[in-house]
């Protein structure tokens, strides 16, 4: 298994960007948010399971998964949020290990995990968690420019996401995003030099073990 770090953040952070970074610089990525957008879209594993679930209503006109609609029905019942995530979280972990096991060349491997620190899940796969983090304020208007969500919806999503501060404490390395796109590059061309010595030491320890 090769060397992975988490990467997660919350909403609105930046963890796309940063992820497109350290792939320019040559790193894997995993993004398990992609993974799900494939599941779900038209003709996608996770669309049977779901509509027997929840039914017929959640499908939009083209066959995708109507994200809104559904996003609203588990903000408001923690049933269903839990019934939804039982049944699409194995999925995704199944093709982020399928993904990951194909990375046999690999420096390192850089998996996207948006609810990381939420589901604890992904603990047996990754060495080291990566928190790419801004102020609420930019998450929130970050957000609203790119999704067209309001204030209000924007907050709901966050209060089913890890607080801030809890974040943080699961970090082992942290990218700091609340600047210009050169200070976040920065960080991430310094964290990649340490992923690359990190990688090739835990290669050397296996080969020698």
């Amino acid at each position: 298994m090769p060397f992975a770090i988490g990467l997660t953040g919350g909403i609105g952070c930046g963890k796309s960007r940063v992820a497109e970074k350290f792939a320019q610089l040559g790193a894997a990525v995993i993004d398990t948010d992609k993974i799900a957008h494939a599941l779900t879209a038209p003709g996608g594993e996770a669309l049977g399971a779901i509509a027997a679930q929840f039914g017929d209503g959640y499908q939009q006109s083209d066959g995708s998964l109507d994200r809104a609609k559904l996003r609203r029905l588990i903000f408001a019942d923690p049933d269903a949020k839990a019934r939804l995530e039982a049944l699409i979280h194995p999925l995704i972990r199944r093709r982020a290990a399928a993904e990951m096991a194909a990375l046999t060349h690999a420096p390192y491997v850089m998996i996207v995990i948006p609810l990381l620190v939420e589901t604890g899940q992904y603990q047996e796969r990754i060495h080291r968690i990566l928190v790419v983090d801004c102020d609420e304020a930019r998450q929130i208007s970050r957000t609203m420019a790119r999704s067209g969500l309001t204030e209000a919806e924007v907050r709901a999503v966050m209060l089913h996401q890890a607080s801030r501060a809890t974040r943080l404490q699961h970090a082992d390395d942290i990218v700091t995003n609340n600047g210009a796109l050169k200070d976040m590059e920065a960080q991430v061309i310094q964290l990649h030099a340490r992923y690359l010595a990190l990688a090739d030491k835990r290669r050397e320890k296996m080969r020698t073990a």
